[in-house]
């Protein structure tokens, strides 16, 4: 009994945070764990996401290196398991979309006008005068995505611009493949209008994460000091 507790009261802390970061362009929750008996950095990934293990007293570079330098790994893994995971979208009455990291129900309608309203907290009404089909449901709610997100993501860089003492040029929205973000040395910022559909604070860091980069235009530790 007394050996028990004395590896109780004797066992290394440990401490669990949620934390987000951008890797090969995307934006990256994972959960880091700090542990006295740990001597490395390691990385699980499962169907709970991004594991990140550490010891207790690491430094923050030393913990960005290691992110960036398997950044690419735990991309293609991660991507993998969603792929597995999440179903093809139906753009059809009573289906569900993505929207700042919530679900909300498509309702499809006729009417004699045509728009795209958002109905309740939970709900986005697309009317169509004529013929209804899912194609047209996608163009739709693709147009109202774009709107959404250049209207929220101009007002984020506009909040956390003079935060970072910066001053960015234009905010344009990007489709690209592989990246959710991009900065470039003449002050232009392209945001991915996928973010939308993403939690508000996950496009908050992809934000001041491009901000930051007209300050230092690379991933050194200064870099990582002003995100």
């Amino acid at each position: 009994m007394l050996k028990r507790l004395h590896k109780l009261v004797a066992a290394p802390p440990v401490t669990t945070e949620q934390r987000a970061v951008v890797l090969a362009g995307k934006p990256i929750t994972y959960t880091l764990k700090r542990s006295g008996k740990r001597r490395s950095i390691g990385l699980r990934i499962n169907d709970r996401g991004l594991t990140v293990s550490m010891p207790l007293h690491a430094s923050e570079s030393w913990l960005h290196e290691v992110l960036q330098i398997r950044a690419d790994w735990v991309v293609e893994k991660l991507d993998g398991w969603r792929a597995r995971q999440i179903p093809a979208q139906v753009w059809a009455d009573g289906e569900f979309i993505p929207f700042l990291g919530e679900q909300l129900t498509l309702r499809v309608i006729t009417s004699t006008a045509a728009a795209v309203t958002r109905q309740h907290l939970d709900e986005l009404q697309v009317a169509f005068r004529g013929e209804i089909s899912l194609l047209r449901v996608e163009r739709a709610v693709s147009r109202w995505y774009q709107e959404q997100a250049m209207t929220l993501f101009a007002a984020r860089v506009a909040h956390y611009a003079p935060l970072l003492n910066v001053a960015p040029q234009q905010v344009k929205l990007s489709a690209a493949k592989t990246r959710w973000g991009s900065c470039s040395a003449r002050g232009t910022l392209r945001l991915n209008v996928q973010l939308i559909k993403l939690p508000l604070y996950l496009i908050d860091y992809v934000v001041v994460h491009e901000l930051a980069h007209l300050r230092e235009m690379n991933h050194s530790a200064a870099f990582w000091r002003v995100v």
